[in-house]
């Protein structure tokens, strides 16, 4: 059975994104990108066109929304 993604949150530009999806990683939450390329052909780090979502499996979610949270406040815990 295949696990349903969701998405978690919608970042700008690729940088934050690979950031975010590398601090789930090492925490054993698998991440996909999805809508990095346009940004990336452009060149663009801002507006629509560098819009990246980030989508983790659904099971994860609430681990991963405190995760975001703390990430946004500055916090470990």
């Amino acid at each position: 059975m295949s696990k349903k993604y969701v998405i978690l949150t919608t970042v700008f530009g690729s940088l934050e994104a690979e950031i975010l999806k590398g601090m789930f990683e090492a925490n054993d939450i698998p991440v996909f990108l999805s809508g990095e390329s346009a940004g990336k052909a452009i060149g663009l780090g801002v507006g629509p066109l560098a819009e990246v979502d980030l989508l983790i499996p659904e099971e994860n979610l609430s681990q991963a929304q405190k995760m975001l949270e703390n990430y946004y406040r500055g916090s470990n815990s």
